[in-house]
């Protein structure tokens, strides 16, 4: 189910547009490019179309998630990964130890990119399923991404050539209102204090399109199919609300246990109407019973919301 709007913020605030200087832009270009990343990555990107985007995960040989990617094809043979900037350089530099004799070449493209997060009614033209793909004559690029609150969300991109500024359509969003989206969306993009920290499933992305369980091998593959099919997945996120600020890599504690943490925070945004909101990946056992708080036992309780969206039972 979607959240509704809070009333206490006028749909009209949160509608427009916002850069996006926090992420950055990994391009992949030549014959092979489409093959290599559904080699690496974990969802399909051979079969790919060019009305489609993928949410996607690098993952290390255990499983766990080095970075994520909202990524689309620009053409068969370039293709873009849409990632957090502090993530960037050294996914790049992990990927290319394994382009070996592959026609590919792998750059960090994000200076030839404007990037715009979009809100509300400019989304209009998009269709309505998330990880659409529109690419009208003006050479831009419009990626649906999961809603936020009911609100529709949309990814903008368009090269930039010379002094461009390029830009959608759309009055300035408050600059905090985007993060706060991205975590009420329920989709939490790896950023580097949680690098490492979570296999897929620890984030819902079997259920929000981030999993393909159909395709090739890939590192981790075994990890993640085995989490999948044999039940031993014993984490899942959450979202959750604060009074108090909310920091991307806190642990969190159940008051049954002040010792060991039962999670981590994923992502956190300050909420308009005050307090923090959070994606919380945590024990399931946690979060069905008792308080929860984050940074330490004593720490700022937390609140869980629910999802915008079901959880997959099984593929």
């Amino acid at each position: 189910m979607h959240l509704p709007v809070s009333p206490d913020l006028d749909p009209a605030r949160l509608s427009g547009v916002t850069p996006l200087p926090q992420w950055g832009v990994l391009r992949a270009q030549g014959s092979d490019a489409a093959t290599f990343l559904h080699g690496q990555l974990t969802q399909d990107f051979a079969l790919l179309d060019l009305s489609q985007a993928r949410l996607a995960a690098l993952c290390s040989p255990k499983g766990r998630m080095l970075a994520s990617f909202i990524g689309c094809k620009l053409s068969q043979d370039d293709i873009l990964l849409i990632c957090s900037r502090d993530l960037l350089a050294a996914t790049l530099k992990r990927l290319s130890m394994f382009v070996l004799r592959a026609q590919v070449k792998l750059s960090d493209a994000s200076a030839a990119f404007a990037l715009w997060g979009v809100v509300g009614h400019s989304t209009a033209p998009l269709p309505e399923q998330p990880w659409s793909k529109l690419s009208p004559d003006d050479g831009s690029h419009w990626l649906r991404l999961p809603p936020a609150l009911g609100l529709g969300r949309a990814l903008w991109l368009a090269p930039l050539t010379g002094a461009s500024a390029a830009q959608p359509a759309g009055p300035l969003l408050e600059p905090a209102l985007w993060p706060w989206l991205e975590v009420m969306s329920g989709v939490a993009l790896l950023s580097a204090p949680v690098q490492d920290a979570f296999v897929p499933q620890m984030l819902n992305y079997e259920s929000v399109g981030g999993v393909s369980f159909k395709k090739g091998c890939y590192p981790g593959q075994e990890v993640v199919a085995r989490s999948q099919f044999r039940g031993t997945l014993k984490r899942r996120a959450f979202l959750a609300h604060s009074s108090a600020e909310l920091v991307v890599g806190q642990a969190v504690f159940h008051e049954g246990d002040a010792e060991q943490p039962c999670g981590t925070l994923a992502a956190a945004a300050a909420c308009p109407t005050g307090g923090w909101n959070a994606i919380v990946s945590m024990q399931i056992s946690a979060a069905a019973a008792g308080r929860l708080h984050a940074g330490s036992a004593d720490g700022a309780e937390l609140q869980l919301l629910a999802l915008p969206y079901p959880l997959l039972d099984d593929v």
